[in-house]
């Protein structure tokens, strides 16, 4: 199992507010965590970098490979719940950090599954055999307007309030978190992506380049795509093979 991962300031930001990290624990065990960060000029800085730090330290700490799967989703959902209250504490305690928070994608493949821990709208994806599956629903108001049948998805992804998310990590005491589990098979490639990625770049682009690019290649190229669709954004792109 492989994990490759590339994250970049963009085009127009003045500093990169998302965060990420990863590991291969064994040859069937991989994990990655994107963070996309917000909240001031240095809050969104400070929420990615705490969250992920947290997280990786906590998954290297309490993860054991004879954990059952169900024991898997709790410990995992457990550990971003924890970073919520991390980061909450850390807003309370400096004032200048008020109201900072950040997205996460926490992605845990083990053997034939992918568990995924989700909050806010980056993403997280399945690309198999020429088809892309998100397996995310993003956390936004646009998002809840789609359900509502108010927009088209198409309406959506141009949408003015489409940054606007409806959950993130740190901003209050609790978190309601979406755990996603999906099937792994050889083959399959699992991508998260902060929203720097999905707003410049198509999913048809997204497989295109997936299956015309591996390993460093891929991730660099994905990010060299959001640049050339405007890169209005910090971009954050994370594939476990």
């Amino acid at each position: 199992m492989e994990v490759f991962s590339k994250s970049d300031i963009g085009l127009v930001r003045s500093q990169n507010q998302d965060d990420c990290r990863f590991s291969v624990v064994s040859p069937s065990t991989a994990w990655a965590v994107v963070c996309d960060g917000m909240g001031g000029a240095n809050g969104g800085n400070v929420a990615s970098a705490s969250a992920v730090e947290l997280i990786s330290e906590q998954i290297e700490q309490l993860y054991d490979e004879t954990l059952t799967k169900d024991q898997l989703a709790t410990l995992l959902t457990d550990i971003v719940r924890r970073a919520n209250s991390h980061l909450f504490d850390i807003s309370i305690a400096e004032p200048q950090l008020e109201g900072m928070g950040t997205t996460c994608e926490l992605v845990f493949v083990k053997d034939r599954t992918v568990h995924v821990v989700h909050v806010g709208d980056s993403r997280t994806y399945s690309i198999r055999g020429g088809k892309i599956k998100q397996l995310t629903e993003d956390h936004s108001v646009v998002q809840e307007m789609v359900k509502r049948g108010e927009l088209t998805p198409e309406q959506a992804q141009n949408h003015p309030n489409k940054n606007i998310i409806t959950r993130a990590l740190g901003i209050r005491p609790d978190v309601t978190l979406d755990y996603i589990e999906a099937n792994f098979t050889y083959g399959d490639v699992i991508l998260s992506c902060s929203d720097g990625l999905t707003n410049c770049v198509t999913n048809g682009d997204i497989v295109k380049t997936v299956h015309e690019n591996r390993g460093e290649s891929l991730v660099n190229t994905l990010v060299e795509k959001a640049k050339e669709g405007g890169g209005q954004d910090n971009i954050t792109v994370t594939v476990i093979y």
